[in-house]
């Protein structure tokens, strides 16, 4: 799928971002705190790799990295859909001190890729879906497509990222 940009201050707070970034300008001066930053970068992939696991995307394989220097998890595994290829790259992104997301996973069924959209303050699903869809009615297309990760059509934040799929 490729590279994906995120919003660094915005998403779930799975871990504690800020503890992983002084570990990481310690380690960048100080030699002996690497192991420490290691530590730290490893418990921050498992705790996003838990979070993808509990949405119950179906993917096998799932390996998740954290570079908590730049911010960027790496993703590889196999996803049964293109859907779920992307609610991955959604799950890893849209989680605090979350810069990059590098998705290097397989798809076994591809399909047409989504749009994403970053949203600001003020968005709303039904003025998400006028603006791709031309019918703010089918804001549904849009809750539906970022499920679980969306528990409420009204519960969206600014700084998160959307999968917009194609309209069928």
């Amino acid at each position: 799928m490729g590279m994906f940009s995120f919003i660094k201050e915005a998403g779930e707070k799975l871990f504690g971002h800020k503890e992983v970034e002084k570990a990481a300008a310690s380690a960048a001066s100080e030699p002996s705190a690497q192991a420490n930053l290691d530590e730290l970068n490893t418990r921050a992939a498992h705790a996003i790799r838990d979070y993808i696991e509990t949405q119950n995307l179906g993917v096998t394989g799932l390996f998740v990295l954290f570079d908590g220097a730049s911010g960027k998890v790496t993703v590889q595994g196999e996803a049964p859909t293109q859907e779920a290829c992307e609610k991955v790259t959604l799950c890893c992104g849209n989680v605090s001190g979350v810069v990059d997301v590098e998705n290097l996973m397989s798809v076994a069924a591809p399909t047409e890729e989504a749009q994403f959209h970053d949203v600001v303050r003020g968005d709303t699903l039904s003025a998400i879906a006028k603006k791709y869809y031309g019918n703010a009615n089918l804001y549904m297309l849009i809750f539906e497509a970022n499920k679980p990760m969306l528990s409420h059509p009204d519960k969206i934040y600014p700084g998160q990222k959307l999968r917009i799929p194609p309209k069928a």
